[in-house]
């Protein structure tokens, strides 16, 4: 049982870690918390589930439409939402935020209903068996998508010009800008690489539940953002660390008390920004995108 939740916990983990990293990468950028990143990832998942559904495309193809959907709508976002505002106080591009959240799920709610839709893969999933242990190739695939998702950013960041220039915008914009960096376009790519992120989590979590529906971003947002803080907000392998953990402590926690899992994950966010506020990764001056 133990090692079944092991696996539940790192499977549901990876997916926080990618919905986590478009927080945290806007983030270090903008220093803003982008609350519209919910429903890139419900958007993502809506746009993999039309692929299957309606143009009965594999999964892969799905997967790929799923990430460049979130991906053009979070370009969209910040040209259309956070740009104008980019100069204002900080709490303008927050409210902002919240209300493209709203609009976005009441739009879905409009055109999709609320009801909850399946989402067939077309997958052969099956069970493999180690001793007692009982694991789905399904889950193994959401890990290893997630794992190349997660390794590719990172070498990305540390190992590209682009990756460079990301980092000396979040380091100091203005000095960014006198080196040549177009603060712009950074910005912008920012925001489509995180929104793609997220919008892979939507599918890869619309498969494994088999649920997608216009509220389905809520939770997995919010915990999303709660692993984001947990490894230190703006870290990138914080974020990643972050969404394993809570995912592990969310299944593990389920053994013993299923009611309270959410409880139980927030819980544990509490004390350990009780002991270093700057979460598990995060200094007080961080390393930023």
């Amino acid at each position: 049982m133990f090692f079944e939740q092991l696996i539940n916990g790192l499977t549901l983990g990876s997916t926080y870690s990618l919905i986590a990293l478009g927080y945290t990468m806007v983030y270090g950028i903008l220093e803003l918390i982008n609350f519209a990143h919910s429903e890139i990832y419900m958007v993502g998942a809506f746009v993999g589930l039309a692929m299957v559904t309606v143009y009965k495309l594999p999964f892969a193809v799905a997967l790929v439409a799923g990430m460049l959907g979130s991906c053009l709508l979070g370009i969209i976002i910040e040209k259309a939402a956070y740009k104008p505002l980019r100069k204002a106080n900080r709490i303008a591009p927050l409210i902002s935020a919240i209300g493209v959240s709203i609009f976005l799920q009441n739009a879905a709610l409009m055109i999709a209903g609320p009801q909850a839709r399946s989402f067939p893969s077309g997958l052969n999933i099956r069970t493999l068996s180690v001793g007692s242990v009982h694991i789905s190739t399904l889950q193994l695939l959401i890990l290893v998508i997630s794992i190349v998702l997660m390794v590719g950013l990172q070498f990305l960041i540390q190992n590209t010009k682009l990756g460079q220039a990301m980092r000396a915008t979040a380091q100091d914009k203005e000095v960014a800008q006198l080196m040549g960096i177009k603060i712009d376009s950074i910005i912008t790519f920012t925001f489509a690489i995180g929104s793609a992120l997220g919008g892979a989590a939507g599918v890869l979590v619309g498969v494994y539940f088999d649920s997608v529906d216009p509220t389905m971003g809520f939770f997995p947002g919010l915990k999303g953002f709660v692993a984001a803080v947990l490894g230190g907000i703006g870290n990138i392998p914080g974020a990643m660390l972050g969404g394993l953990i809570l995912g592990l402590v969310e299944m593990i926690g389920a053994v013993y008390m299923s009611r309270y899992k959410d409880a139980i994950a927030f819980a544990v966010l509490i004390i350990i920004l009780l002991v270093k506020p700057t979460g598990l990764l995060g200094r007080n001056v961080q390393e930023k995108v």
